[in-house]
């Protein structure tokens, strides 16, 4: 992990882990490396929404707001990404991102990663297969959330 802003580092963790020490220097000078600060809104429901977030450190809330109340959706920590789907299929943010404590992230956007996949196509194919890991571990983590859902309402309608 970066301590600082002068030389960061992305680090071997999460959909980095099969990239090596090169390979992750190499890619973070295709992004920008940003602080976020508590509070600070990292990606704004609705908002456009084109890169890739990856959390070099700290802690961040993904929400929904609607007029009376807001809904917490999951918490992203070092290691994981935010903003994935986005850059294969681009659309407005699903959900908002803040920060709940100083965090470290780096971000690039779909023309830096096909930037360095140009350069470096070994070390891409390795980023896309973590990447690819990583949205199916999602998925099916929320195809597991669905299936309890329905079953918790068929043994409510059960009883009722």
């Amino acid at each position: 992990m970066s301590s600082s802003f002068d030389r960061p580092e992305i680090p071997a963790t999460g959909i980095m882990a099969d990239l090596d020490e090169e390979d992750r220097r190499l890619l973070g000078d295709y992004g920008e490396f940003l602080p976020v600060h508590p509070d600070q809104l990292l990606i704004r429901e609705g908002g456009e929404q084109d890169s890739l977030y990856f959390v070099i450190s700290g802690l961040l809330h993904v929400h929904t707001d609607t007029k009376d109340k807001r809904t917490f959706v999951a918490r992203v920590g070092a290691g994981e990404t935010l903003g994935e789907v986005n850059l294969f299929d681009p659309a407005a943010a699903s959900a908002s991102v803040t920060a709940k404590e100083f965090s470290q992230v780096w971000k690039a956007n779909r023309a830096d990663l096909e930037e360095f996949a140009k350069g470096y196509p070994a070390a891409a194919a390795r980023l896309m297969a973590g990447l690819l890991s990583e949205m199916s571990k999602r998925l099916r983590r929320m195809n597991e959330k669905l299936a309890t859902r329905e079953a918790e309402a068929a043994f409510q309608s059960f009883w009722s």
